[in-house]
């Protein structure tokens, strides 16, 4: 585990993946995702996870494995920001996953996420109806297999996504199986029928993974968030915001974007008594490579 007085990576998690940008300020396209990446950068990110986006017109709302689309828009984020670390998003359901993995040949970033368990993915509005059709995010233990092992053949560090304790303490189990070695491991907190984006679990779940490894927190929702982020901060994990997991600030207000969350992130990260890892500083944390 990392130590509190250690520097902080911070990540941009930059659009996500089916948030409509006729109804959010979520950036799309090559340019679009080169602009905000720079914002993040310049704020303080040093790793920008991405999500890549249909071009089409009207359809950018949904997600694209491309591999051609995908690396023009890695290449113009590498451009606008010299040096950044580039995370790649993988998650798909069912077992065909040649669409991100042939992304990840393409692109070779320098970490990728890779959802380490199975979810029921659910959400009701107010009225109690479904936000959207129940839907179980399936990620067996041969389908994370699969993605490890391209993942060392283009030499990609492994971010193992977490929803649930118990998919916490699967990752130490891939440890001790020989799956994986020494993890990055993301507290997805604030998904409804995940864990809840609450400090005090966070205290619990950095005693469950006790295993080698770095960690951070994905915190899903509004300005309730926050007191989770300085605690993530204060206990010494490494921190992410972007308009993938929030649009609001501490203060309840809109972000005004990408930028404005990085910015603010750092403010809580130095409250704590934390400074910002620049990009080789973070390669050295994590224990990138290349």
């Amino acid at each position: 585990m990392a130590e509190s007085n250690k520097k902080a990576v911070v990540t941009c998690a930059l659009t996500g993946v089916l948030t409509d940008p006729k109804q959010h300020p979520v950036p799309v396209t090559p340019e679009q995702m080169a602009s905000d990446a720079r914002d993040a950068f310049n704020a303080g990110a040093s790793v920008m996870h991405v999500h890549f986006r249909n071009q089409e017109p009207g359809m950018g709302h949904l997600p694209s494995w491309d591999p051609e689309l995908c690396a023009e828009i890695a290449d113009a984020i590498r451009d606008a920001c010299p040096g950044v670390i580039i995370n790649q998003s993988t998650g798909v359901p069912g077992p065909d996953i040649s669409g991100p993995v042939a992304v990840l040949r393409r692109l070779k970033p320098e970490m990728a996420a890779c959802n380490a368990g199975t979810l029921n993915y659910l959400k009701t509005r107010r009225s109690g109806e479904w936000a959207w059709p129940p839907m179980v995010f399936d990620n067996p233990v041969e389908k994370v297999e699969k993605f490890i092992a391209v993942m060392r053949e283009t030499g990609c560090l492994p971010e193992f996504e977490c929803f649930d304790v118990g998919i916490v303490r699967s990752v130490g189990l891939f440890i001790e199986n020989g799956m994986t070695e020494r993890p990055d491991v993301n507290f997805v907190m604030g998904v409804a029928s995940g864990m809840p984006a609450d400090p005090e679990l966070l205290d619990l779940l950095v005693g469950y993974a006790n295993y080698d490894c770095t960690w951070q927190v994905t915190a899903i929702g509004r300005e309730e968030i926050w007191p989770l982020h300085r605690r993530a901060a204060e206990l010494g994990g490494n921190l992410r915001s972007g308009v993938e997991d929030t649009f609001y600030l501490p203060n309840g207000e809109r972000a005004a974007g990408n930028g404005h969350l990085i910015e603010t992130m750092v403010s809580v990260a130095r409250e704590a008594g934390r400074e910002i890892a620049s990009a080789a500083e973070a390669r050295e944390i994590l224990h990138i490579k290349r």
